[in-house]
């Protein structure tokens, strides 16, 4: 089960119901590893990650700005004040008090070396964030009952490469240190550990990208997978909807199944589903372990992802969604096939995709659709490295429809495309590929939103009536 910073809630605001969760999986035959993020506080007037915070405290330093760091520790003094049992709470003080003394060791070398990154951020990373949490939940389990324990980062499970900041998972190597933790399992009901954080082979702190826990929940049902029937629980405070609520207001669907393709498409365009990579590493892996995105405050609605879709319905379009922010880049193919494979096998990026081709001069030009500008922003000399006249288009938006049967709907492309047209919404790409059941349309960046709900409104009538 793994539980997101807004799931724990400001200042662990919904502790009380992780419990409830918890303890009715473990009312059967279950076991469950929980796995937690950093939690929420409230910093500097706005409601932010601790690892946001912790982020922000690590660049001051890093600029030779050193700015007070009690925060880092408070929230899980707090929560430990009102949920631990005497006891209890002297030991997670001992916890705290060691995991607060790293984190100024960390930020002292930040200030030295005028740098936050690699191990040092990691750590600092660490130490403030998912490490304590998943240590306060043990403890918080045990003092209502509950045989628990926590995996310790001296013996921490996943193993990564030394890729501090981006880290990857290495499964053999995950497998040959998991002896404690699988002990752990074994003896408990309930073991919990922090999301996001790995460890070297040499034993220093790594991290994942941001919104990596989903990826150590993956991990950890992978090295599960062998001993145990593994199912992986997403408890997020909604299940899945056709789109994002805070965009289409009105005739939301529920869904409820949704194969792994049509998950990871969905996240990667926008949708807070959970994280593509999470889904990569299991299919890489070669598994099929299911999903399931839990609403945790009505544990019965619920949408299971598993690597073929249980949907027996005839909904074609299961999803619209969007991304704001994205670039497209221009090159000679050739030029574009080494890029691509130095950023997969390099630098371990997978935010792109490759729109169709086509031929200028003679020239076949491939285009390729980044979904984060800014990430294009700060490495356009590296893609221009691999080709001088490479072009560069920013501020552009994508809306995309979901799902792997679409194709069974004649004329869907030309539908959709009319649809965006009719509402005043110029298209300055479209891209439809039969074979990935796959509809882009590129779009100005601030006509996203517009276009999710235009296309949201016309999938109802295509789904209920026929093109």
């Amino acid at each position: 089960m793994k539980f997101g910073g807004s799931t724990i809630g400001e200042d662990g605001a919904c502790i009380d119901k992780i419990i409830e969760r918890i303890s009715s999986k473990i009312e059967g035959e279950n076991k469950v590893v929980g796995v937690f993020s950093a939690p929420l506080i409230r910093y500097r007037d706005k409601i932010s990650s601790m690892t946001d915070v912790a982020i922000h405290i690590g660049k001051n330093y890093a600029q030779s700005n050193p700015i007070e760091i009690d925060v880092l520790r408070e929230v899980y003094e707090n929560i430990a004040s009102n949920s631990l049992s005497q006891g209890y709470h002297k030991k997670f003080s001992d916890e705290i008090n060691k995991f607060h003394k790293e984190v100024i060791i960390s930020l002292k070398q930040t200030a030295e070396n005028r740098r936050f990154v690699d191990v040092t951020r990691s750590r600092t990373l660490a130490y403030s964030g998912e490490i304590p949490m998943s240590y306060l939940m043990d403890y918080i389990l045990k003092s209502k009952d509950i045989r628990s324990d926590h995996a310790r980062l001296e013996q921490w499970p996943i193993i990564t490469d030394d890729n501090f900041e981006a880290a990857n998972f290495l499964i053999e190597e995950s497998r040959e240190k998991s002896k404690h933790f699988y002990e752990l399992i074994e003896k408990n009901s309930v073991v919990t550990i922090g999301g996001f954080i790995g460890k070297t082979i040499d034993g220093l702190e790594t991290t994942y990208e941001r919104g990596g826990s989903d990826r150590s929940a993956a991990d950890v049902a992978i090295l599960l997978n062998e001993n145990y029937k593994a199912e992986l629980d997403f408890e997020k405070d909604n299940a899945v909807f056709s789109a994002d609520p805070k965009i289409v207001k009105k005739e939301l669907d529920s869904i409820k199944f949704l194969s792994y393709n049509e998950a990871r498409l969905a996240g990667m365009f926008g949708m807070k589903i959970l994280d593509p990579l999470a889904i990569k590493e299991i299919e890489n892996n070669n598994m099929d372990i299911p999903i399931v995105i839990t609403n945790m405050n009505n544990p019965s609605n619920t949408t299971t992802i598993s690597k073929i879709s249980a949907d027996q319905s005839d909904i074609l379009v299961k999803i619209v969604t969007g991304k704001r922010n994205c670039a497209i880049v221009r090159m000679e193919s050739i030029a574009a096939s080494h890029l691509l494979a130095s950023l997969e096998s390099d630098k371990q990026y997978h935010d792109f995709l490759k729109l169709s081709p086509y031929k200028k001069e003679g020239i076949e030009i491939t285009r390729i659709l980044f979904l984060d500008g800014d990430y294009v922003r700060r490495n356009e000399h590296h893609f221009k490295a691999y080709y001088s006249k490479a072009e560069v288009v920013y501020e552009r938006g994508v809306v995309t429809l979901i799902g792997d049967n679409m194709w069974k709907m004649p004329r869907i492309a030309s539908t959709t495309s009319s649809t965006v047209g009719e509402h005043g919404i110029n298209i300055l790409n479209l891209d439809a590929q039969e074979e990935t059941s796959r509809i882009l349309i590129i779009v100005d960046d601030s006509k996203v939103a517009d276009g999710i709900r235009a296309i949201h409104d016309k999938r109802i009538k295509i789904d209920r009536d026929g093109v």
